[in-house]
């Protein structure tokens, strides 16, 4: 497919702010008919998420999710685990680090299953999808001011919730679909045993 008739080129780019996690940016850009418009946007690092299955004796599965306070919206929201890539950092090795400090459990196998770009008009930022299964349990290691809880669901509990509008996090409206998909057999996932040799 041939995108040049929707194609904008840079002409020039100012930074605007840069903070902790925002960096602001004002670009003045061509347009595909010659005029020349605005883009203001962030530049973000990228971020992972996971989704983590745990599986009964008899098969069943249930998915471990997270109850946080998220201060724009002013409301506590339900999401699957996820964060931010520390500079240098591996999509995996973050998704490994962000598994064990926000929940407390390891996974065994890993299995990424796509990318989402979940505010695409304003932000550069991607959000890679990963899910975890062989699940173990230890202590919690949250960040200072981390505040969340962490519960397990079941499938249809979750794909309910994204119906009804207790779930809203578009991340996580995401993975429902990726995880209806892979539990209906429909979509298949790359699973893989990673050892710490695989993260470094």
């Amino acid at each position: 497919m041939r995108d040049h008739h929707l194609i904008e080129e840079k002409l020039s780019s100012e930074e605007m702010f840069k903070g902790h996690l925002l960096h602001a940016f004002c670009d003045k850009v061509t347009l595909p008919d010659g005029s020349v418009a605005i883009r203001e946007y962030i530049r973000h690092p990228g971020a992972v998420m996971i989704v983590p299955l745990l599986e009964d004796q008899f098969g069943q599965f249930r998915v471990v999710l997270e109850r946080q306070f998220r201060y724009p919206v002013g409301r506590v929201m339900i999401e699957f685990p996820a964060g931010k890539l520390d500079p240098g950092e591996s999509t995996l090795a973050c998704a490994q680090r962000e598994l064990l400090e926000e929940t407390g459990y390891s996974a065994i196998e890993w299995a990424r299953a796509g990318v989402l770009h979940p505010v695409i008009s304003y932000s550069t930022e991607f959000i890679d999808i990963f899910f975890a299964r062989g699940l173990s349990l230890g202590p919690r290691q949250l960040d200072q001011g981390e505040f969340l809880d962490v519960f397990s669901a079941t499938p249809d509990d979750l794909m309910q919730w994204c119906r009804d509008g207790q779930v809203t996090d578009a991340k996580t409206l995401t993975a429902a679909l990726w995880l209806q998909n892979v539990l209906s057999g429909a979509w298949t996932l790359p699973w893989k045993k990673i050892t710490a040799t695989d993260i470094d």
